[in-house]
C-alpha cells in the first residue's frame, strides 16, 4: 500500500495485464517513476497509438495501422496461397518462422457453440469471398491444435469441399491442445513445410 493514490491506481490497472501481479506491476510503476519521464511519456503515447491506429486489415484481417497491411499489399508475396489462422499473434509466430512466404487470413477467433460463437462470428465468409477471383490455389488450415481450431477447420474444409481450391493442414509436429504463439520456430517451421491434404 502507497502513500499515493495516483501510483495506487496506476498499479492497479497494470495488475490487470496478463502474466503481472501486485509485485510486478510495483516494480513497473517504481520503474516508470524513477526514470526518465520521457519514457514515460513515450509509452503512454505508444500505447494511445496501439489503441487509436491500429486496426483490422480489410482483407486478411490481420491487425495493421496501413490497410491494407504490408502482407497483403506486398508484391513478392505468393498470393496463390492462404494461410488461414485464428489469431493475428497465430500470424506473428508463423511470419517469424520465416518459411511461409504466402497470404494470410485471420479468423478471429474459432467455433465454440458451447459460447455461442458460430460461424457467423468469424471472418469465414471473407475468406470465402477472396477465392471468388480464382487467384488462390491452396488454403492452409493452421488453427490451433485443439478440439475448437479442429473443428474450425474441419468446417472450413467442407465449405472449400466442391471448390478446385487444395486444402491442406499443418501437420502433427505441433502437439494436442497447444497454442501456436507457444510453439518453437523449429517445430512450426516442420509443421508448416509437412503440411498434408486435408
Amino acid at each position: 500500500m502507497t502513500n499515493s493514490t495516483v501510483l495506487e491506481n496506476l498499479i492497479e490497472k497494470l495488475t490487470k495485464l496478463p502474466g503481472i501481479g501486485p509485485r510486478s506491476a510495483e516494480r513497473v510503476a517504481f520503474h516508470l517513476l524513477k526514470n526518465d519521464k520521457q519514457e514515460a511519456f513515450l509509452l503512454a503515447e505508444a500505447i494511445r497509438d496501439l489503441r487509436e491506429k491500429l486496426r483490422y486489415c480489410s482483407c486478411c484481417y490481420n491487425l495493421t495501422d496501413n490497410d491494407p497491411c504490408r502482407i497483403c499489399s506486398n508484391p513478392k508475396r505468393n498470393h496463390s496461397i492462404i494461410c488461414v489462422v485464428e489469431q493475428p499473434r497465430d500470424l506473428a509466430m508463423i511470419e517469424s518462422s520465416n518459411i511461409y512466404n504466402g497470404l494470410y487470413h485471420v479468423l478471429l477467433g474459432h467455433l465454440s457453440p458451447m459460447d455461442g460463437v458460430g460461424p457467423e462470428n468469424l471472418t469465414i465468409s471473407a475468406l470465402m469471398k477472396r477465392l471468388e477471383g480464382g487467384e488462390v490455389q491452396e488454403i492452409i488450415l493452421a488453427t490451433n491444435p485443439t478440439l475448437e481450431g479442429d473443428g474450425t477447420a474441419l468446417h472450413i474444409a467442407e465449405m472449400l469441399k466442391n471448390t478446385k481450391v487444395k486444402v491442406t493442414k499443418l501437420a502433427r509436429g505441433l502437439a494436442v491442445g497447444s497454442q501456436l504463439e507457444y510453439t518453437s520456430k523449429a517445430t512450426l517451421a516442420d509443421a508448416i513445410m509437412e503440411r498434408k491434404n486435408v
